[in-house]
This record gives C-alpha cells, sequence and structure tokens, in this order.
C-alpha cells in the first residue's frame, strides 16, 4: 500500500524475469541458462514485438522521446498488470524505501502513495517534523508553498524532490483529511528524520505494558526485546501492542516479534507460489513474553508485516486483537536488482495466516478500485459499526480453539471499535484539524521551556500533575479566533476537555518527546480503554 515493499524484503540479482527485463532495457548480460521448454527467449517473437515498437517510436515519433522514462513507463506497465503491488523502482525509490527502514534521511518525515493523482499520507514517521505538527495516516496533500499539488501528474520523484530538503528549511503544506471538507495548512520545518521503530513503550498500570510499532525495520528486532525486558521489568505481566497505522515493513521483523511472543513450535505464517517453494515460518528461537496476557491494536492502516503479527497471534488463540479491520495486504514481493540500481518489486507468493486464510483483499476490479477500497469503507459505514461489513462466507477458517476467522479482506479484530466521530466534539475536530494547537503548544512550550522542566522534572511528574489551567486554554482559544475570524465554534464541555487532554499531550511532547505524549494521549483512548477491560 505504500513505498515500502512490506510483505518481504529479499534481493535475487539473477531470474529469468530479471534477464527478461535486462534485455528489453538494452543491458548486456553475460549468463549461462540450461536449456528449458519454458525458455523465455527460445521462440518468442513478443519480445521481438517489443523492441521492433521502441525503433519504431524512437526513428519516426513526432516529437523527442526520452527514451529511458519510456522504457520505465512500459515496465510499470507490465508490473501494474499483474497486482497493486508489483512495481517498478528506479534508484530515488530504492534509495528512499531502505533509508526509511535502516538510514536516516533529511525531510518532512512522511511515508505516502499516490492515489488518484494525490499524495495520501500513509504513515508519520515517529518523532519527525510532520508528527510535531499534526499531519496523521490518511490526510492528502493538496497544495505545497501555495502551488496545487494535486491533479497536476504527481510522480514519486517530484514528490521527493519537493518534500525532501536541507535541515530547517521550512516547507508549506495543504492537506484535506477524512470527514472534513477544507484546506488545513500546516508549516513544517525539515528535520533529520529518526527511524527508531518502537515509538514508546511503558507502564499503564502496575501489571499493563504498553509497545507502539510504527513500521518493522532492521532495527525493530532488537528494539522491541529490549523495550519488553524493560516493561517485565517494571512489573508488567499483560501486554498491549499497539499497530495501529503502521504500513508493514521487513518480514524478518514480523517474525522476530512473534518469536517473542508466542511459544516454540508455532506457526507464525506461510507463503505459497506458482514458482517458489512453500515457506513455513514458526516460533522458535526462546520468547521473552510467551505466557503474559496480549493484546494487539489494529486499524484500517495496519497493513502487510502487521497482518502478520496480527494473524498469529489471533489464529494461535494468544490473545485478543481489538480496533478496525486492517488494510488486507497479503502478497509478498521480492526485489530484482536491475543494472543501473534501478529494481522491480515482483509479487512472488501469498503469505498465509495460521489457519490458512489469505487476508489479501480483492483486486480483480483493477487498480483503482483497489486503491480507493479504504475510502468506501468509510462510505458503507463500516467504521462506525461492524455490521456492515461484508465477509466472504467462502472464505471460513478457525483458530487453534476452533473461533470462526475469514480470509480474503484483512484481519477482522476480535473486538470491533468504531472510529471516534462523537457529534459532541465537534468543536474540538476544527480545532485539532487546524494548525492552532501545534503552533500554540510549541510556542509555549519553548517560550517556558525552563520554568516547565524546573515544575515537571521528569516525565512521570509531569503526567501526574500537569494540569491546563482555564487561563492557558483561554490564551489557546484567543488564538484560535484570531487566526480563524467570523468561525463559529460551538464549544461545549465534552470538547474543551478533549482539547484541554491534548494541549498537555502536545506539551508533554515538546518537553519529553512520545514518552509524555502517548501515556497522556492514551488515556482517552477508547481503543486502549476496551484492551484495558479485556
Amino acid at each position: 500500500m505504500n513505498n515500502c515493499y512490506s510483505s518481504a524484503t529479499r534481493k535475487n540479482r539473477w531470474t529469468p524475469f530479471y534477464l527478461a527485463i535486462a534485455f528489453l532495457l538494452g543491458m548486456t548480460v553475460t549468463v549461462y541458462i540450461m536449456p528449458s521448454s519454458n525458455n523465455m527467449f527460445g521462440r518468442n517473437s513478443q519480445l521481438s514485438k517489443f523492441n521492433k515498437t521502441l525503433q519504431y517510436i524512437t526513428q519516426y515519433y513526432v516529437d523527442t522521446v526520452n527514451q529511458e522514462k519510456l522504457i520505465e513507463e512500459a515496465i510499470n506497465g507490465m508490473l501494474q498488470s499483474l497486482d497493486p503491488h508489483s512495481v517498478y523502482a528506479n534508484v530515488m525509490d530504492n534509495k528512499v524505501a531502505q533509508e526509511s527502514l535502516d538510514g536516516a534521511f533529511e525531510g518532512i518525515g512522511i511515508q505516502f502513495n499516490i492515489l488518484d493523482d494525490t499524495v495520501m499520507v500513509v504513515a508519520v514517521i515517529s518523532g519527525g517534523p510532520s508528527e510535531k505538527v499534526g499531519l496523521r495516516a490518511g490526510d492528502r496533500i493538496m497544495t505545497v508553498n501555495g502551488k496545487n499539488f494535486a491533479g497536476i501528474g504527481i510522480e514519486n520523484d517530484f514528490v521527493l524532490k519537493t518534500l525532501r530538503g536541507k535541515k530547517n528549511s521550512m516547507v508549506k503544506i495543504g492537506i484535506m483529511r477524512q470527514g472534513f471538507y477544507q484546506v488545513y495548512e500546516y508549516e513544517i520545518v525539515r528535520d533529520v528524520i529518526p527511524t527508531y521503530t518502537v515509538a514508546v513503550s511503558y507502564m499503564i498500570d502496575s501489571r499493563t505494558g504498553y509497545v507502539k510499532i510504527n513500521q518493522f525495520g532492521s532495527t525493530t528486532a532488537r528494539e522491541f526485546a529490549n523495550a519488553l525486558q524493560k516493561l517485565k521489568n517494571e512489573g508488567m505481566k499483560k501486554l498491549i501492542l499497539d499497530l495501529r497505522g503502521n504500513p508493514g515493513g521487513y518480514l524478518e521483523a514480523a517474525i522476530s516479534v512473534c518469536n517473542e511472543l508466542l511459544p516454540s513450535g508455532e506457526m507464525i505464517v506461510y507463503t505459497e507460489g506458482l514458482h517458489v517453494k512453500t515457506e513455513k515460518m514458526k516460533a522458535s528461537s526462546f520468547g521473552c513474553f510467551e505466557t503474559g496476557e496480549v493484546v494487539v491494536l489494529i486499524d484500517d492502516f495496519s497493513a502487510s508485516a502487521s497482518e502478520i503479527v496480527a494473524g498469529a497471534i489471533q489464529d494461535n488463540d494468544r490473545g485478543w486483537v481489538v480496533g478496525r479491520r486492517s488494510f488486507g495486504k497479503g502478497l509478498v514481493q521480492r526485489q530484482f536488482e536491475l543494472e543501473d540500481k534501478s529494481s522491480i518489486r515482483l509479487t512472488i507468493s501469498r503469505y498465509h495466516t495460521p489457519s490458512g486464510r489469505s487476508i489479501q483483499k480483492t483486486y480483480s476490479k483493477g487498480k483503482s478500485d483497489y486503491t480507493e477500497e479504504l475510502l468506501k469503507r468509510y462510505e458503507n459505514g463500516e467504521m462506525d459499526s461492524s455490521s456492515n461489513i461484508k465477509f466472504d462466507k467462502q472464505q471460513k477458517y478457525y483458530t487453534k480453539k476452533g473461533r470462526l476467522v475469514y480470509g480474503g479482506g484483512g484481519i477482522m479484530p476480535d473486538y470491533f471499535v468504531p472510529l471516534d466521530r462523537d457529534s459532541n466534539l465537534t468543536a474540538f475536530y476544527q480545532v485539532l484539524n487546524s494548525s492552532t494547537l501545534i503552533e500554540f503548544s510549541f510556542h509555549y512550550t519553548t517560550s517556558n521551556m525552563e520554568k516547565l522542566r524546573r515544575q515537571y522534572p521528569d516525565v512521570k511528574y509531569f503526567i501526574e500533575n500537569m494540569k491546563v489551567s482555564e487561563l492557558l486554554f483561554g490564551d489557546l482559544m484567543n488564538l484560535y479566533y484570531n487566526k480563524n475570524k467570523g468561525e463559529k465554534l460551538s464549544l461545549n464541555e465534552a470538547s474543551k476537555k478533549e482539547l484541554k487532554l491534548w494541549l498537555k499531550a502536545l506539551i508533554g511532547r515538546n518537553l519529553y518527546r512520545e514518552d509524555a505524549f502517548y501515556p497522556v494521549i492514551n488515556s482517552n483512548d477508547k481503543v486502549i480503554l476496551k484492551s484495558l477491560e479485556l
């Protein structure tokens, strides 16, 4: 669903398919191929047809053509006709994908996808500039620096070139958000983007630990194991693992997370494909938390590697899955590198949860229908009630203890929690979706940093003792009214309470980053509260 190749990341330089692509690109390759009746190069007039077409375009087309771009688009066309996740990646694409999982870069800190000629925020990187100003998964970027940024033939390279930049440089982003019908502007100061994949870990109460994983990268296994050990030392007997908004990442990282939670020998996932042998992955190493109670949180932006973890926990009856139905990406990609350091990421198999179900949602109606499926969930009422979800009754499967689960459309949580769209919170959403709350909390914290540090010397003391005064709240609202002259705001007690909670959380983030933000904001999170009930 995004620029990361989530289900699997493996490199294999030379295969018949790769050689065919190399041939199409006019590369010189020296290899030895055993005779085969299925050899793609034997009696294949289609390759000759392609070369002839390219030759005629180069020699006779009315205008000058960029042959490199033409060939890349031809490769893209081939791959897109297969499935939504087989893609061509140029050198910049590869660099970005690798950096987001393994390194650091300077930019605004988002993962994105291009949907209907519009940049869609798939995930915001923990601790990055976009998260700090309030961008969220699902936001659509409509303007950049006051210029239209949608419906203009958006391409990946153009997006990266525009949004990336030197540390401390500023870019103004205008976004539209699901359920709201105006463009909200955010000023984002670029920074070196951190690559920590575990956003935060802390004790919610004396027995319950909380860990949030933003994506599955090369450091996730170590980060997660360290987080579990720290929480166990603090008395953790129960775990809430938050995978909401997690778009996936390395398969190996997902396996490592499951290894910490499942007893040795339990099935985690298996993959099947026409041209690859079936691979079964089971829990092997001694896990740090194999017996305590587990709840996994997911939503519609939890995809791929996140779904592997949720499916393994659910099918093995290791714990409960809570939230909303996950994205539904169950295709495994393998990366084949080309000579110019570009690559193709080709779907080679499907992964199956331990019960045998494939959670890949259908793409039989084309890519457009596939990419718009999340929007349709809002339209058909699925976000408000699980009764509006239509399951494929032909894909019935059963967990280890005999509970019914369905394949073909993501992971359905054991306990569904609807999207929070309380009509009593209209004023709260208006303020939250503007830049006012972020701007106010940032300026207040930076202007009073020394005073606040003395008043709240550590994270725990801040969480337990910080109260948003009426005077401070009044200053926030004065700024909002000054910035939004003439806008009506029906501020009731419910909205006021939520705004105070968010203001405290954002001040906490500016003081002590995620260690203060999440404990505050999670204290009134309905999905978290449901998990604690369980």
